[in-house]
């Protein structure tokens, strides 16, 4: 049986580059007979001088086709004849020119036919996503205007906008999406399209809707984004409260870096503070949040709160225990947006209180363990005596494990039945 060229790497070699093994790929299905592209985000991202991260191939040849040069190409959805092709350490998605049957759910077409690189490109959202390449000549084939749209910086959608739109409702937060990230200006009919089928998003999978909101809230480009779907009245849908519109202040102060929580978060209370009624419950259903996401968001919410009212009051080792959490950081970002003078000067003293020795969370001097040494038998009373010692350690009131644990121990003989 001959060899698959795909799998010729020695057994301890680093993975070639990701776009080498799209061009090694491409290459042995035209030594086949075949037409190989480079296709979609990949195409757009070189044109707008951006690194890709990763690279697909669209072919004339069928998925048979396909195993025939790659034996070991698995199918990933080979009713719409697509095929991963494994190279060198690197996976690269190769897909049969198709065309779409009717659409009837809003996101899969009924049937698929393959068909010409042409037929294919007219089937793509937008004109920007619809561009190929050929990878021996580095042209690109453009059917749908893509290379136009790129440089006046247009998103646009391909032939009629309605209907790409209700083809895939989800399309509708992929603009926003990539209008946001590649700093493009929507076209008129696009953007008219979008807004009059923004209610067809409620049918939306939450899974898929949550998916995208993820990428655009965790990316630098959010506020424009966010503003995007309330402009549009997305919100309304992809949310499942009512549609507001305004000022995104604490979006807007965040961190290039913030995660998608932290951005949630500061999305909910920008929009709270409009009087939208905003529940984290509602909002993990509809956003579909892992337990870790509604976790965070939660507890970042839960400490903007505390930061804005109670942080004056605080002593220091509430402080410390408080600027110790890992969500702290991000809930600070998110008060920029409503008190930034407030803000800059926690900051500041966390900045004060961690240049203390042993930082903002240092190893407790006394443990469990230790008071079991002391001959107490372990009881709810633990955990109150090393929370207190704890804090006289946070406050600088006790120094080393000595003077701790004999504070220790005085506690615990005061407490009725020890």
């Amino acid at each position: 049986m001959e060899s698959d060229p795909s799998q010729q790497r020695t057994k301890h070699a680093p993975a070639i580059a990701p776009r080498a093994a799209a061009l090694a790929i491409a290459r042995l299905l035209s030594q086949k007979g075949h037409v190989a592209y480079l296709a979609g985000g990949c195409v757009r991202d070189e044109l707008l001088g951006l690194e890709p991260t990763d690279y697909d191939l669209a072919t004339d040849a069928r998925p048979e086709q396909i195993q025939e040069v790659f034996p070991k190409a698995r199918g990933v959805g080979e009713s719409f004849g697509v095929m991963l092709v494994r190279f060198q350490g690197r996976t690269v998605e190769v897909a049969t020119f198709r065309s779409d049957g009717p659409y009837h759910d809003g996101r899969r077409p009924s049937e698929v036919h393959y068909a010409t690189a042409q037929e294919d490109a007219q089937r793509r959202d937008f004109t920007i996503n619809g561009l190929f390449r050929d990878p021996e000549s580095g042209d690109v084939v453009d059917f749908v205007g893509g290379q136009r749209d790129i440089a006046t910086k247009t998103l646009r959608a391909i032939g009629d906008p309605q209907d790409r739109i209700r083809e895939d409702r989800l399309r509708s937060l992929r603009a926003a999406r990539f209008a946001a990230r590649f700093s493009l200006q929507v076209d008129a009919r696009t953007q008219a399209a979008i807004e009059a089928t923004a209610a067809e998003l409620k049918g939306v999978s939450r899974e898929r809707v949550g998916g995208e909101l993820r990428r655009m809230l965790a990316h630098p480009s959010r506020l424009r984004a966010v503003t995007l779907l309330e402009q549009w009245g997305l919100d309304a849908s992809a949310l499942g409260e009512a549609h507001s519109a305004g000022e995104l202040p604490r979006v807007a102060a965040l961190s290039p870096r913030a995660s998608f929580a932290t951005a949630l978060a500061a999305w909910s209370l920008d929009r709270a503070a409009r009087g939208v009624l905003v529940g984290v419950g509602h909002w993990s259903e509809a956003v579909n949040l892992s337990l870790r996401e509604r976790a965070d968001l939660m507890e970042t919410r839960r400490i903007v709160g505390v930061i804005a009212a109670e942080w004056r009051g605080c002593p220091k080792s509430a402080r410390k225990r408080l600027a110790s959490v890992p969500c702290f950081i991000g809930a600070l970002d998110v008060l920029l947006g409503s008190d930034a003078d407030h803000a800059h000067t926690v900051r500041r003293e966390v900045e004060a209180l961690a240049r203390e020795e042993g930082g903002l969370a240092p190893t407790p001097f006394v443990r469990g363990d230790d008071l079991v040494q002391l001959g107490f038998a372990p009881g709810p009373a633990f955990k109150r005596v090393l929370d207190s010692v704890y804090d006289l350690q946070l406050e600088g009131k006790v120094n080393d494990p000595a003077a701790a644990l004999a504070e220790a121990r005085t506690m615990l003989k005061g407490l009725d039945g020890l």
